[in-house]
């Protein structure tokens, strides 16, 4: 077989990701919060960007991929317009389909009557575009009455410390026995290796610590469950000998013995009832309301709101969308200026990459919408009744309406929120398992985590139901669903057994 060298032409087709489309599947899967760190990112390293506050004058520029540069530095028909990015994106903006594949004109209004199931002249821009009503700026969903300034638990007590204590070296030892109080308000240091840090008596770091034990709230810089409990109750004069023989025993409470616990006390049946009753008031953890994590304030990206005629508007967030420019007169400055091949290449590189986000932001906002729309539409009995109407959906019965893939429908869900009118709730909820019922019909495993929380919280106290008695309830019902699911269930929603749900019932005086 001789070897030898030939040329050949073939063709073939295959998928290129560019950078343009990875641009905008990234987008897909950030969060509001994200996006804007991503948008604030390209705005710092592209000098043609710029965000819209009200003040710019820019405009959106054509977007004709075959003459970026000559069609950026057209001038704008009304300069004193401020439109963003999704404002004047439309069918001469945006990218065709071999560009943009995962964009798609869409109708984001779903009508729940038989009559009219989709309304054509409400287009998925009508609800969102320019002069959009999708504000916050409405009492019901105003942040300022939600928000409030934090103050930390040392914070708190240095401030009282500070009150309450004159003396220098006890203040020392204050800061110090402070800093070691953990997150729940205890102090979990022993006191001799503090002496031992500070070289100062024992007796002192004691008494420093015993001033600590007064401060607001009751019960913080206690060194275990019982003497929290007990500087709660002297605080309200009701720590005597009998109750205090209790604290020394929560050993026998948590195992429920009430028997040994009446003669460690020395008091009768009724006596012990009160003071578990007492116990049961206080706070275990005193320093709990000092929030010690930062909030992070859920922003939605989708609205949805009940009409007039029983179906449901879904709309975006306008507040929560980056609004970005293009700085056409910049633009025009610094082409002029421009002389090098260098400068005039960089010129229309930062232009493209800029029309390129645009178009990609309006692709994302575009997408989010599409989804959100197919998911009320799949869910309306969810929005109508509540939980227990959830049916069981998949990320590829949207994907296969919507005319998407799946991994994009999972990108768009993750990580964004939709106010409804029955809460805000992530994207994700939505997507559940099936269980198979008896009568044919699936149901959504949501629905029967809920349905089991309802029948435990409407159980007699007197009759217990266990995890049998569940299941034999939900075949009534027709959901098949066998014993380890429901405890498997009951375990998730944090429920305790049968055994255990007795007991504290008992002890529910």
């Amino acid at each position: 077989m001789a070897i030898s060298q030939r040329l050949e032409l073939r063709q073939s087709q295959s998928l290129v990701m560019t950078p343009q489309l990875q641009q905008a599947i990234k987008l897909l899967q950030l969060s509001n919060i994200e996006l804007a760190d991503y948008v604030q990112q390209e705005i710092e390293q592209n000098p043609l960007l710029d965000r819209d506050d009200g003040t710019q004058n820019s405009t959106l520029v054509d977007t004709d991929t075959n003459d970026l540069h000559s069609a950026a530095a057209a001038p704008s028909e009304n300069e004193n317009q401020q439109p963003d990015s999704l404002e004047l994106s439309n069918a001469d903006t945006l990218p065709d389909n071999n560009q943009t594949p995962l964009d798609n004109d869409y109708d984001n209004y779903y009508d729940s009557s038989p009559d009219n199931q989709w309304n054509d002249q409400d287009t998925a821009f009508s609800s969102w575009g320019a002069g959009g009503n999708t504000r916050f700026d409405d009492a019901e969903y105003s942040l300022e009455n939600r928000l409030r300034d934090t103050i930390t638990l040392r914070d708190h007590l240095r401030e009282q410390l500070q009150m309450e204590v004159d003396e220098p070296t006890e203040r020392l030892i204050g800061v110090h026995l402070i800093d070691h109080v953990d997150e729940a308000g205890y102090m979990k240091a022993p006191l001799d290796e503090i002496a031992d840090q500070l070289g100062c008596p024992l007796d002192l770091v004691a008494s420093v610590l015993k001033t600590l034990q007064s401060f607001d709230p009751a019960g913080i810089c206690a060194r275990d469950l019982g003497e929290c409990l007990a500087i709660q109750l002297a605080e309200k004069n009701r720590l005597d000998p009998a109750i205090q023989a209790l604290l020394d025993n929560l050993e026998l409470l948590a195992k429920r013995d009430l028997k040994a616990l009446k003669e460690v006390c020395g008091v009768d049946e009724e006596d012990i009832t009160d003071m578990i009753a007492e116990i049961r008031a206080l706070n275990p953890r005193p320093a709990a309301t000092f929030d010690t994590s930062d909030v992070e304030t859920v922003i939605p990206e989708v609205i949805i709101k009940s009409d007039n005629a029983g179906g449901w508007r879904i709309e975006l967030n306008n507040d929560a969308l980056p609004k970005v420019l293009i700085n056409n007169k910049y633009h025009g400055t610094v082409s002029d200026l421009a002389r090098t091949k260098e400068d005039k290449s960089y010129i229309s590189e930062q232009l493209q990459s800029a029309n390129w986000l645009i178009k990609a932001l309006h692709q994302r906002a575009t997408t989010v919408l599409k989804v959100a729309t197919e998911i009320v539409r799949q869910q309306d009995g969810f929005f109508q009744k509540g939980v227990q109407a959830l049916k069981p959906l998949t990320l590829k019965d949207i994907a296969e309406v919507i005319e998407m893939h799946e991994s994009t429908v999972s990108r768009v869900t993750s990580n964004k929120y939709m106010v409804t009118p029955r809460g805000t709730f992530e994207m994700k909820y939505f997507f559940t398992s099936s269980i198979s019922g008896g009568d044919g019909d699936a149901h959504s495993s949501e629905a029967v985590r809920d349905r089991i929380k309802n029948l435990i919280d409407q159980e007699d106290p007197k009759k217990i139901l266990s995890d049998d008695a569940l299941v034999t309830k939900l075949k009534a019902e027709g959901i098949d669903i066998a014993r380890r699911t429901v405890a498997k269930y009951r375990e998730a929603l944090g429920i305790p057994s049968s055994v255990q749900r007795r007991r504290e019932k008992k002890l529910s005086f």
